[in-house]
């Protein structure tokens, strides 16, 4: 697409969109009676509008079925995960054994590494990406922590090995990951890496690190929690050991919704493999005999702990059946159109903000991460004050997300006006 600076361009972009449809699928707030312009997916999704009728029935169901919904209820309850298996496989480009949805994102990982991260006395380093979000940060540090205690000679001071970008510099070149990955070599036990950084918006390769990672005889996972729903993604193909997400970023399912997650085949079928175990991990078809002996199911399904959430499942499901009807490569095609045209933007019109982001197409999703010269801060108010909803992060990022599935080409023209609007602001600087 070769863009243009006018307002015409934009219009013109959004009548020959061919999801421009998907928009009207979801809620968009309201700021003084007019829509925002809502650029905050990678923080919280919008709603989808089916999504209250979603939870009405399910109450419903609760209302006049009680315990009998979990076989009763118009979709019951009983094996309701499955309902979403084969959607959220396509997510994330899995066989739909190796997905499930279950728990919250952290637990997720927690419960993986259980699995997956099996230090000894040499091999027990973590490779982890340069500003991985707290939870992770913690979730790594804990895993460490506590095996430390058990493991003669393990040391969780270095345990964990965080990637560091050139000076100045806020991306982490592939080259350098690799390279990194081949250093640790045989102490290297797992690669844990964001697929896409939620602080600067680079998107790893997963592909690359998961064959490095194999090579240097460490497990490849990955927190998925800005990748899914975003990129275009090929777990089972890349041969990604493990990784866990959440559903309520890209995948629009609500504040607080129940988590997904990826064990890759060889891993997800082998019954041997530890693992914590729960009553909804069980074999379904003994689970209701109460047996005495945890028989895992041959599938993702084995790490499940408890029965499914349902309310939050049911509104993930309408989100899902959105994905569905887009399709996850045509959404990835306008994501790149409606990220790059405002990288156009910003570079036409000169604008004083430094894109912390890659600016190659394959190198990152559907954020840009912009730094303002001078106070950041009162710029992203200035966006609040006039109906943008972005994110702040400290101490100088403004991040923004043109979604495809809700974004339009006029939101992101209108989100550059803002932003040159406020740059030019008296005592901005």
């Amino acid at each position: 697409m070769r863009y243009q600076s006018d307002k015409a361009f934009a219009r013109q972009a959004d009548s020959n969109d061919p999801l421009r449809e998907f928009r009207g699928r979801f809620r968009i707030p309201l700021h003084h009676g007019k829509e925002v312009l809502y650029f905050c997916g990678n923080s919280l999704g919008l709603q989808p509008k089916t999504a209250a009728e979603a939870l009405k029935r399910e109450t419903e169901d609760w209302a006049s079925l009680a315990v009998e919904g979990h076989f009763k209820a118009r979709r019951p309850w009983f094996p309701y995960h499955e309902f979403l298996r084969d959607q959220m496989a396509a997510i994330a480009g899995a066989l739909p054994k190796e997905t499930v949805v279950m728990n919250s994102l952290t637990a997720n990982l927690h419960l993986l590494m259980v699995s997956m991260y099996r230090p000894t006395a040499k091999r027990y380093k973590i490779l982890c990406e340069w500003t991985p979000f707290p939870s992770d940060r913690y979730v790594l540090q804990s895993q460490a922590d506590f095996h430390a205690r058990h493991v003669a000679g393990m040391k969780k001071e270095d345990a964990v090995i965080e990637l560091r970008p050139p000076d100045g510099e806020y991306q982490v070149p592939r080259q350098q990951v690799l390279d990194a990955i081949r250093a640790a070599g045989d102490e290297l036990a797992m690669v844990m890496i964001g697929g896409v950084n939620y602080y600067t918006g680079q998107l790893y390769d997963i592909p690359g690190i998961t064959e490095a990672a194999h090579a240097s005889g460490a497990v490849a996972g990955f927190d998925l929690a800005h990748a899914a729903g975003n990129v275009e993604l090929q777990l089972h193909d890349w041969n990604v050991d493990f990784a866990a997400w959440c559903t309520y970023k890209y995948l629009n399912a609500g504040p607080g919704s129940v988590g997904g997650a990826f064990v890759h085949e060889k891993h997800a079928v082998n019954r041997d493999l530890p693992r914590f175990a729960g009553w909804w991990g069980n074999d379904p078809e003994t689970r209701f005999t109460m047996p005495q002996t945890f028989v895992p199911v041959p599938a993702a399904d084995s790490w499940q702990l408890s029965n499914a959430p349902v309310f939050s499942m049911a509104v993930l499901k309408e989100s899902l059946q959105v994905f569905a009807d887009a399709g996850m490569n045509r959404l990835a095609a306008k994501s790149r159109q409606l990220t790059g045209y405002l990288e156009f933007l910003i570079r036409e019109w000169k604008l004083p903000l430094r894109i912390i982001t890659p600016s190659a197409p394959g190198e990152r999703g559907c954020q840009l991460s912009l730094i303002v010269e001078g106070n950041g801060k009162k710029l992203y108010t200035h966006l609040a004050d006039n109906g943008v909803i972005a994110d702040w992060r400290q101490p100088d990022v403004i991040r923004v997300a043109p979604v495809p599935l809700y974004n339009s080409f006029t939101d992101v023209f209108l989100l550059a006006e803002k932003l040159r609007e406020g740059i030019t602001v008296p005592n901005h600087a």
